[in-house]
């Protein structure tokens, strides 16, 4: 995991003292345009709509079903917890939460305080997310600070696309590539399925957990940053492996990796509430 960081040096950030906002990729060119098709520009990646925990990253998040008065959701890892990791098989559902969220605008400065009223979702089974609901509902935030929340995409990521992960808690973006997909990804008593692998310019570092992983041409979220291998170590914490289907382990030391996020969609039902017994949702229960 990219370890949580101590809630001292965020007060130092949240006064100023963040890295400026690297420019973000515009991604791969395209196969030339034919006479009849125009091309598609990347959007810009910014911090719009991102936030910063005391020790992780995260942002605000929609479905393409919320609606304006629905509370709004935050989403984070599962590691990054104020109740701590969850063990393998553990799962938090609706558990009463007052977290504190800094919003950030494009240019990565904090223009207020959002508030959790529950934990809303947990785990670091299958996966490492977790999802707050806030005391204030989409409306009222981009009224307040103009801010929309950032899109879940509802499709599988594809390989070779060009993502940015957006870090609140340092004001920095990391640019790279979907490098490809990991059949199991094992770190110490863990086990992520289907994760998305990056190419090597991602070099995130621990306070980039729960960072959105945004695709840089809809301007999308397609994961959520959760790991890397940081010294070649095999399987243990801190230094995940992968796993293939025929239970080949390679090691890949400075590779970073994410979780992918479109799974969650069929999970929150009407008024952003998780139903986990909704078709199509495969999140573990509690």
């Amino acid at each position: 995991m990219k370890k949580p960081l101590v809630g001292a040096l965020f007060a130092v950030l949240l006064l100023g003292a963040g890295v400026a906002p690297a420019t973000a990729a515009t991604g791969h060119e395209a196969a030339a345009p034919t006479a009849v098709k125009e091309k598609v520009r990347p959007k810009a990646v910014n911090f719009a709509g991102t936030v910063a925990l005391s020790n992780c990253s995260g942002s605000v998040i929609r479905t393409p079903d919320s609606q304006p008065g629905d509370h709004a959701l935050v989403l984070s890892n599962g590691h990054c917890l104020e109740t701590g990791m969850p063990g393998p098989g553990d799962v938090v559902f609706n558990q009463p939460s007052s977290r504190s969220f800094t919003l950030l605008n494009a240019s990565g400065s904090g223009v207020g305080t959002l508030r959790a009223s529950k934990i809303a979702y947990g785990t670091m089974t299958d996966t490492d997310i977790s999802v707050y609901q806030l005391t204030s509902t989409y409306a009222q935030i981009e009224s307040t600070y103009g801010i929309k929340a950032l899109e879940l995409d509802t499709a599988h990521p594809v390989q070779g696309t060009a993502i940015t992960v957006a870090s609140a808690y340092w004001k920095r973006t990391y640019s790279c590539n979907v490098d490809g997909f990991v059949y199991r990804l094992k770190e110490g008593d863990w086990t992520f399925k289907d994760s998305v692998r990056y190419t090597s310019a991602c070099q995130t570092i621990g306070g980039t957990s729960g960072s959105p992983v945004i695709d840089n041409a809809t301007g999308k979220v397609v994961a959520v940053n959760n790991t890397g291998n940081e010294d070649g170590e095999r399987c243990t914490e801190n230094n995940p492996c992968e796993v293939d289907e025929n239970g080949n382990v390679t090691v890949r030391q400075g590779i970073n990796y994410a979780q992918e996020t479109y799974g969650i969609v069929p999970c929150i039902g009407a008024g952003n509430v998780f139903d986990l017994d909704r078709a199509g949702c495969a999140l573990p229960k509690p």
